[in-house]
Parts: C-alpha cells; sequence; structure tokens
C-alpha cells in the first residue's frame, strides 16, 4: 500500500486537483486486468488500497484539525500557524483536496469494473464511498468538482465548481442506488471478496446498513435546508419504509477500518515517534467532561499526569503557555478503533435528535440518547459503569430545553466521533454544540472557521473555474459559510 503514496506530490504538478488518472502500485494494473472484460483494474483490487488510504488521510487530519479546533488537544507553542487558536494556514487545504480526489478516481474505477464484471455489489461500495468521500470534501470546502471531477481520460482537466447546493442530492441518489444494488441477492458473480473488503470481509448486509446510515448523518446536516427535503426522508427510513432502508443495530455494523497491525493495515501513527505522538496535550475541555462523567474511555485516551488526569486550556494567550499535563497515551498509536469511519454510537446520537426535533416516532429521544451512550463506551472495549445513565451530567430530563437536550446529546456525540475525520468539527459547525469554551488567546475574532481555504495551487492550475467559484460561494477564506450553515 505505502508505495502509493509517492503519487501526492506529483499530483499538484501535474493533475491540479480533481481530474487525476487512476493511482495504482507498480505494475499493479498490469496484472490485476481481465483483458477479456475491461480496461480497468478488477475491483476487488482496487477496493481495500482506496479505502486505507482515505482513512489514513483521516486520521492524519483528525489529529491535525479536528482535535485542535475542537479542543481534543492542544499542541503547545507560540509560533504561527497554531489550529487551536484559529490560525489555519493556507497550505493546510491541499493534503486533504490532494488524497481524498485521488482516491475518487479509484472509487469510480471501481464502479467502472463493477459494471463491466457484471457486479452489482461493487457498484454499490464505489458509490458509497463515492458519497462518503465527496461528502467530506463539499462539507470541508464548500462548492468543489463534482459532476465533472476526475475526467481527465474524457479530456477535461479543468472542471468546474458545482455549488453544494446541487452537490448533496446527487450524494443522495448514490446512496439510494447503493441500497437498491445491495437489496439484490447474493447471486452468482456478485459476491464481495472478503480479501479485498478491509471492513466487512465481504458481507452485503453490513454495507448496506452502514450506506443507510450514512444516509443518515447526511441528511441531518442538510435538515436545516428546506428544499432538501431531508426532514421527510429521515421519517420515511426511520418510521414509515425502515423494511426498505436497514441501518446499524448494534456496534458490530460499525464501519471501522481496524488495524490488525500487519500487512498493509498497520496504523498510520504507529510509525511516529513517541515524542511526536505525545507531544500535543490533551484540553480540559475534553479531559474534564469525562472526568466529571466517570467515564471509562479516559483509561484508553489519556496519561496520568501526577496521579489524575488532566488536561490544560486551549486557545490560551501567546506566551502565557501552561504547564503541560496529560496526552494521548503511546499505546493509542496503534489503536485498531481509530480507524473509525461511522459507529452504531453515532447513528444514535443522529436519530436521538431527529426525535428530539419531532421528526420520528419510532422510539423516545431518551431511548436513542441512551443506547447511543451505552454503545459509546461498550464500543471501546468497556462496560457500561452500572450509574452512568443517571449521573447528574449524563441523565435524560424531558423537561429540558430542546439547546439543552442538544447540548447532551452532542456532548456524548463528541465523543463518539472521536479521531472520525472532521466529524466533530462539521457537527459543531451544523449545531453550536458542543459548547466549547473560548480562550482569550484565540484570533479570527474567537469565530470558529467555517471552511478550509482552496487549495492556492488551484487559483493558477484553474484558475478560471476558481474565481467563478468564489464570486458564487463567497471569498476564499475560513470565514465564508458553506451553503448548509446559511441561515
Amino acid at each position: 500500500m505505502k508505495s502509493r503514496r509517492y503519487i501526492y506530490p506529483i499530483i499538484v504538478v501535474i493533475t491540479t486537483i480533481s481530474t487525476m488518472m487512476p493511482s495504482c502500485k507498480k505494475d499493479f494494473s498490469k496484472i490485476n486486468t481481465n483483458p477479456n472484460t475491461s480496461a480497468f483494474a478488477l475491483p476487488q483490487a482496487l477496493l481495500a488500497p482506496a479505502i486505507t488510504d482515505v482513512v489514513a488521510a483521516n486520521m492524519s487530519r483528525s489529529q491535525r484539525i479536528t482535535n485542535e479546533l475542537m479542543q481534543v488537544t492542544v499542541n503547545m507553542g507560540d509560533t504561527e500557524g497554531k489550529i487551536f487558536r484559529y490560525e489555519v494556514r493556507t497550505a493546510e487545504a491541499d493534503y486533504l483536496w490532494n488524497a481524498w480526489y485521488t482516491e475518487l478516481t479509484n472509487f469510480k474505477d471501481i464502479y467502472k469494473g463493477g459494471e463491466d464484471n457484471l457486479n452489482t455489489s461493487y457498484q454499490a461500495l464505489s458509490l458509497i464511498w463515492q458519497a462518503y468521500t465527496y461528502s467530506l470534501l463539499t462539507d470541508t470546502y464548500g462548492d468543489i468538482p463534482f459532476f465533472n471531477a476526475n475526467k481527465a481520460k474524457e479530456g477535461i482537466y479543468t472542471p468546474n465548481f458545482d455549488q453544494q447546493k446541487d452537490i448533496y442530492p446527487a450524494l443522495f441518489l448514490m446512496l439510494e442506488q447503493a441500497n437498491e444494488f445491495l437489496k439484490v441477492g447474493n447471486a452468482t458473480g456478485n459476491a464481495i471478496t472478503s480479501a479485498s473488503d478491509p471492513i466487512y470481509a465481504g458481507n452485503r448486509d453490513k454495507w448496506r446498513r452502514f450506506g443507510n446510515s450514512l444516509y443518515l448523518r447526511l441528511l441531518l446536516r442538510v435538515s436545516g435546508k428546506a428544499e432538501t427535503n431531508a426532514i421527510a426522508k429521515i421519517k420515511e427510513i426511520v418510521d414509515t419504509k425502515a423494511s426498505n432502508y436497514p441501518i446499524m443495530t448494534s456496534n458490530d455494523d460499525s464501519a471501522v477500518l481496524k488495524w490488525s497491525g500487519t500487512g498493509a493495515y498497520v496504523s498510520p501513527f504507529v510509525p511516529w515517534r513517541d515524542g511526536d505522538w505525545y507531544g500535543p496535550k490533551l484540553a480540559s475541555f475534553f479531559v474534564d467532561n469525562l472526568n466529571e462523567r466517570s467515564d471509562p474511555r479516559i483509561q484508553k485516551w489519556a496519561t496520568l499526569y501526577q496521579g489524575d488526569y488532566q488536561g490544560i486550556p486551549s486557545g490560551y494567550p501567546p506566551g502565557q503557555a501552561p504547564e503541560g499535563k496529560s496526552s494521548f497515551p503511546v499505546s493509542l498509536k496503534a489503536e485498531p478503533l481509530l480507524g473509525n469511519i461511522m459507529n452504531y454510537s453515532e447513528l444514535q446520537f443522529i436519530l436521538a435528535e431527529a426525535a428530539v426535533k419531532g421528526w420520528i416516532t419510532a422510539k423516545t429521544p431518551q431511548a436513542y440518547y441512551e443506547a447511543g451512550a451505552a454503545s459509546g463506551i461498550t464500543f471501546w472495549g468497556y462496560t457500561l459503569p452500572s450509574n452512568y445513565l443517571t449521573f447528574e451530567k449524563v441523565k435524560w430530563d424531558n423537561n429540558y430545553t430542546l439547546d439543552q437536550k442538544m447540548e447532551l446529546i452532542h456532548i456524548q456525540k463528541y465523543y463518539s466521533l472521536f479521531f472520525t475525520d472532521l466529524q466533530q468539527w462539521f457537527e459543531f459547525r451544523r449545531t453550536g454544540h458542543p459548547v466549547l469554551p473560548k480562550g482569550a488567546g484565540l484570533n479570527n475574532g474567537g469565530v470558529m472557521p467555517a471552511r478550509l481555504n482552496y487549495p492556492v495551487y488551484v487559483q493558477s492550475a484553474n484558475g478560471d473555474n476558481y474565481k467563478a467559484a468564489v464570486a458564487v460561494q463567497g471569498a476564499d477564506n475560513i470565514n465564508t459559510l458553506v451553503w448548509w450553515q446559511r441561515p
């Protein structure tokens, strides 16, 4: 897998953003192409490498960007570009843009390979991963190349940028089609090779449940936009047509690339020097909320400092650095669950929010909330403390205001989304929850960044379309709201 990494610096020079040709290992396509069926590498050969590279990229920027913005960690120091102070350098934009668009080429080739080999299962997996990856792109940057992206083989080297309001409906269509593909029985030639699937080992039912659960995540993301009809669709999936849209039912259905530590499945954090790993210190917000709830997950996520788990304030002013305290333990570098894509606990909090707002009635908000809180802990291998759900800071109260219930849900969801790409940040931008303390040293007027800027090289490589996108969306900076954030 690692031999594929060499392509990233070449992308900037040769391909300009979203029009990359397929990226493969040395001699990979020659070995794995079936000359009698397709000009593309077989889908089972492309799937695992593409998934692995996306998850590795997500973990890298979850550690670097999400954890800093969302007060999980504080990368201490007074140099410029400290993300925990809302200082986001323009160069931050390049890595994820390149990584995601590269693998989208491979996911599209997986679809073509499934089509040519009469295997709708691989077509379904391609659609799920395209929807997932494009959602990351548009939620990070806003308007992006979509309909004409990754079409260099068709002669489109400078794709136009599509508006997010047009992209989301297309993502929903992808997930609808994936659900239909996976509904079909496991006919001869339609199976997913277990060795090609690092998530579910070829289990088509679990892929279907993940695809529909992802659908709910994305519907909730745009539920504030009436034109999407997202609320009605959420009700359809959960209440009125639930049998047609199976979703995750337990932690066993969670979508996780579990790093086994062997072969290609070694966590990307394992090669890190220990000092680089525990250099960032844990933030008070992250640690204190776990301590106040006697949450057992803190044992796996934090080191002891003077016999206790202690964090430091995020956003402190330059020149006033506190003494560093707890950090991530070195053992966490190899933790298989850091490859989380979407887990059952997150889904329960999605449903809890929908129930609180009166959109669904299959269960009570409290039932969803408590299932989410419990499964968030058991997912990490701990037994739910017997009195956890009755703790003052955890227990559900039907007399709470909507805002109080949202805070209750989202402080728990915050921990379910630990090391889950940029989802904590996306959810904060959508809801304002959980409420984060504001340090005196925050820049950007103390306002949470709303997006990443486009990669700087795009301005020259695809200048006309870049200018057109900025004219529609707004200034290319961290304060321009994406479509679903706007009133």
